[in-house]
């Protein structure tokens, strides 16, 4: 089926560590105001620094607040003709675990509010979609969700689109970074030659996508997706995976890499992530656009990172202005223009980046409305 509609992010909306709407976001993001702080209630033996909401509502709660905010934006009466898109890591899983470790029975566990689509149940329970789909592929599942309503809009198939990219901390979650001995305990620093490790993190990031424009819309332009499968947890060192799926969002933007003037890097703070992707961005793009992580700030929302990032991108080319890498102080690598200072300037096309385990990538090209 043939691509004719141009697609557009209408509304958006957010809360997470760096703050609980998009403007304090990304104010803080360009100030380098890290919501990152270390926690000692999860493990006793270590002290992780981890990103938890900023917000005083309970977790469901605040991710219906924002899903109501988008209705609130919007030109829509209602959601009744929207597909609702989530992408999420672990799905209701911190509901589970909080029964069981509160009652220490299987029994009392409501297995419609542990699956995947416990997101999709929540939010249907207030508000009435035309249709739902959840998207589970680790640290892509909302880059992969906004792709996929990137392509149903695009030929026609629905009306508009709400993604929720939402992923909450738990005991398991944390716990099981931790056991991958890749947790930092304080905050991350991507592409430092000292980087320990990434902080783990909590958000909800929802976005309104439209075939048709409005003030101060924000265009997709394309989407590229590949899998490198390389190792169950490491990406290819070249970063042969992250080139694909850049170069396949390019193509599907009818863009070239020269016209690509910021790239919101996935930059986790890891070893082997941070070094594979500078290799990537380094050999497709020669003429050094401005490349910063903004996790060092927001931590690793994990499914929700690419639905966040997304936000993230959409505010750089609303304020014309790019943002800093936040503890930055030895760069590793000397091919990548990694600012140090949030600055202004003429910005036309966004690239984000969004990398999973099992080598599941998925990259965004995001542009000005024209």
């Amino acid at each position: 089926m043939k691509i004719k509609n141009k697609i557009f992010i209408t509304a958006t909306s957010s809360v997470s560590c760096a703050g609980d709407d998009d403007k304090t976001l990304f104010t803080n993001i360009c100030d380098g105001n890290s919501g990152i702080k270390q926690d000692k209630n999860y493990f006793f033996e270590a002290q992780p620094a981890i990103g938890k909401l900023c917000s005083t509502s309970a977790f469901y709660d605040a991710l219906l607040l924002q899903c109501q905010n988008i209705l609130d934006q919007s030109k829509l009466e209602d959601f009744n003709d929207t597909l609702l898109i989530i992408g999420s890591s672990v799905g209701g899983m911190n509901t589970t675990e909080e029964i069981y470790l509160k009652t220490q029975n299987y029994k009392n566990i409501d297995p419609d509010f542990h699956h995947i689509n416990a997101i999709a149940n929540i939010i249907n329970e207030k508000f009435d979609f035309y249709d739902d789909i959840s998207f589970s592929t680790a640290c892509t599942s909302s880059a992969n969700a906004i792709g996929y309503a990137y392509e149903v809009l695009s030929k026609g198939v629905y009306k508009n689109a709400l993604v929720v990219g939402v992923d909450s901390l738990s005991k398991i979650t944390v716990g099981g970074f931790l056991t991958l001995g890749v947790l930092s305990s304080t905050p991350c620093k991507p592409f430092d030659a000292d980087r320990d490790g990434m902080n783990v993190a909590e958000a909800i990031a929802c976005l309104l996508l439209e075939s048709e424009s409005s003030d101060n819309a924000i265009e997709v332009c394309g989407v590229g997706y590949s899998s490198d499968a390389y190792h169950m947890t490491h990406p290819h060192p070249d970063g042969k995976g992250a080139i694909s799926a850049m170069s396949q969002a390019l193509k599907s933007a009818s863009i070239e890499s020269k016209q690509i003037d910021y790239i919101n890097a996935h930059g986790t703070g890891t070893i082997a992530n941070d070094n594979a992707e500078a290799n990537a961005i380094a050999t497709l793009f020669p003429h050094r656009p401005c490349v910063s992580s903004t996790k060092s700030v927001t931590g690793h929302t994990l499914g929700a990172a690419g639905a966040l990032e997304a936000i993230i991108s959409c505010m750089v080319l609303k304020e014309q202005k790019y943002p800093k890498n936040t503890f930055l102080d030895t760069p590793e690598n000397t091919n990548l223009n990694l600012p140090l200072i949030s600055k202004e300037d003429e910005i036309n096309y966004v690239l984000s980046n969004s990398f999973a385990f099992g080598g599941n990538n998925c990259s965004l090209v995001f542009g000005k409305c024209k």
